[in-house]
């Protein structure tokens, strides 16, 4: 059973002290945009896109999007004007911020036994930063970016920490796996609830001898502790419970996000690539599942506001790929529709209140309002991982 493990880098892996560090990264980065920037319009702005990404749910723009549409405007500059500065900044500058942060001796020793473990590790750490910058803090940790599955940053993640779709997004790019996941971080706020959130079973990396008030059920303690607790734990009862509200929201949310870091610079090649004769490529399945989208999902739920314990048909939509000639589709065109599809399947459901209504499923017999939309979150689960497969084979 392979554990899937997400580990938090700031103060989990690497002894970072926020308080500290981010004002020096400020200031720093004030100070080398200081010839074409005040500094103060320069920290007005920086906070003011940082704050953009931590509220975004826009699954269609990237976080280092968000954060240029705020940033840019605000100094006064086009990104190209000050491009080459910005470079030399996280090239030359930001590594000399290493003083303020401290390797944490058991992370290296943890990591390197969860890999020979053959555990999948990610670093999932709040995309709020470049990728350079990201790759330094992990070396100043000491580890290699190419150690990992994933590490997340702002130029291909969707959502911030705080918000369960980040997990979901990540997991997704991770190809949706079956089996245990944990999420491991210091940080209950922007570590554990969300994820918990998710149906992610947590534990929470802390020096502090007992975890807080109301927090007494988690996994609890310090890296070597976790390495411990992995050893003894049933990694079954890791496995993710995906069946609340939140959950089903941040897997739908997720899911174009998925799909646009899959195809972002990807080979047009790629969009076609079948692993076997009898499967579909990416371009199939953008193209299924905004038909899906738009002439079943959709129906399903204005349904539930037209009748009383309705019955929820199930077309077999599997033939569509065929009889449709997705193949002749344009799949950048398809994944924009798809979005715009999923968009509006989210508005829907945020009017609803009550999740519990009945119904009748054309396939799975009695349910409810919840599990007929979960049953949407398992359908994109399964295409996900589908497509990770078409694209690990391209």
């Amino acid at each position: 059973m392979t554990l899937t493990l997400l580990l938090d880098l700031d103060d989990t892996l690497l002894h970072t002290n926020i308080d500290s560090f981010i004002p020096a990264y400020f200031q720093a980065l004030s100070r080398e945009l200081a010839p074409r920037v005040a500094p103060d319009q320069m920290l007005r702005a920086l906070m003011s896109g940082t704050r953009d990404m931590m509220a975004s749910e826009d699954f269609s723009r990237t976080l280092e999007e968000v954060f240029s549409a705020k940033f840019y405007p605000q100094i006064n500059a086009r990104r190209e004007e000050i491009s080459a500065a910005i470079e030399n900044f996280y090239d030359h500058v930001f590594p000399t911020l290493n003083g303020v942060t401290a390797p944490k001796p058991e992370a290296k020793p943890f990591v390197e036994w969860a890999l020979s473990q053959g555990m999948r590790v990610a670093i999932a750490t709040d995309p709020l930063f470049p990728r350079k910058a990201t790759h330094h803090r992990l070396r100043w940790a000491g580890f290699e970016p190419e150690q990992f599955e994933i590490v997340s940053s702002f130029e291909h993640f969707h959502f911030t920490k705080t918000h369960p779709a980040y997990y979901a997004e990540i997991l997704g790019r991770m190809g949706w796996q079956e089996g245990p996941v944990l999420m491991a971080g210091n940080d209950l706020e922007r570590d554990i609830l969300p994820a918990k959130r998710l149906g992610l079973a947590t534990y929470h990396v802390s020096d502090a001898p007992a975890p807080p008030s109301g927090f007494e059920s988690l996994g609890w303690g310090s890296l070597s502790d976790l390495r411990r607790w992995l050893e003894s734990a049933d990694l079954s009862a890791l496995t993710p419970n995906f069946k609340s509200v939140d959950a089903v929201l941040g897997i739908l949310s997720a899911t174009p996000a998925v799909f646009n870091g899959f195809s972002r610079d990807l080979d047009r090649s790629a969009w076609t690539h079948k692993p076997n004769a009898d499967e579909w490529c990416l371009k199939e399945i953008i193209c299924h599942l905004r038909d899906a989208e738009r002439e079943v999902h959709h129906l399903q739920i204005e349904l539930f506001e037209k009748r009383e314990e309705p019955f929820i048909p199930r077309p077999d939509a599997g033939v569509w790929a065929n009889e449709r000639d997705y193949m002749r589709e344009d799949c950048a065109a398809a994944l924009a529709e798809f979005g715009a599809a999923r968009r509006k399947t989210l508005d829907m459901l945020k009017t609803q209140k009550d999740w519990n209504r009945k119904a009748r499923h054309a396939i799975f017999g009695p349910t409810n309002f919840l599990e007929t939309v979960g049953f949407i979150a398992e359908h994109d689960r399964l295409h996900i991982h589908q497509g990770w497969r078409a694209l690990k084979k391209a």
